[in-house]
């Protein structure tokens, strides 16, 4: 698929980042293209900063995950290639410190936020992602046990923040995207909480962690 020009240099966004790209990315960017992931994606990490609820990251290599829609978010090409990384690292990391720069680690573990690179990809010169190493303590998530994490984030002061996995779900299935497990990890979510729409789920859980005064 080819763009009516071809950029200079944007950010890939197939999770959060589509709806909540952060004030440093606002500022910067130029445009957005519908696109498709070039690496299949998958919720297969557990995010410490949203109460360990299911995000969705890269899965190549692997058996699950599939391709999913996304954007491209074109920045203004005055941005360098290294002020970007570190822009959407600090996104990423929640730092507010523009000081703070992004290094690749020499040793990376699952707990650090990677960047990866594409060229040439959708008539953009230089487009950047987030990924991450496996969490192999959490290989093979299946789709019951991504609903029994998302549902105790939203109990906890992520659900109060706006910041767990049912809310992430909802978000990411808004967009457009479905990965190999979303009917699956949707349906069970309903049915554990007994409703029949992830805003009714939301509405309910939100009742029951109020109750709870977390």
């Amino acid at each position: 698929m080819t763009t009516d020009k071809d950029y200079k240099i944007g950010i890939l966004a197939f999770g959060s980042l589509i709806d909540d790209p952060g004030e440093e990315i606002k500022e910067l960017e130029i445009k957005r293209i519908d696109c498709e992931t070039p690496f299949k994606v998958e919720f297969a990490r557990l995010s410490t900063s949203r109460g360990d609820a299911p995000t969705l990251v890269p899965v190549q290599n692997n058996a699950k995950g599939k391709k999913v829609k996304s954007k491209l978010i074109v920045v203004r090409e005055s941005t360098s290639l290294d002020e970007l990384k570190s822009i959407l690292w600090r996104r990423e990391c929640h730092i507010t410190d523009k000081e703070k720069v992004f290094k690749s680690p020499q040793k990376p573990t699952p707990k650090n936020v990677l960047i990866g690179e594409l060229e040439n990809f959708y008539n953009v010169q230089k487009v950047i992602y987030t990924t991450f190493l496996p969490q192999e303590e959490y290989d093979g998530l299946i789709p019951d046990k991504l609903a029994d994490f998302a549902i105790h984030s939203i109990l906890t002061k992520a659900g109060r923040d706006k910041k767990d996995g049912v809310r992430y779900l909802l978000s990411a299935i808004e967009s457009g995207i479905e990965t190999e497990y979303s009917k699956e990890y949707r349906a069970s979510i309903l049915q554990k909480t007994g409703t029949s729409s992830l805003n009714e789920a939301i509405k309910k859980l939100d009742d029951k962690r109020e109750n709870l005064a977390i």
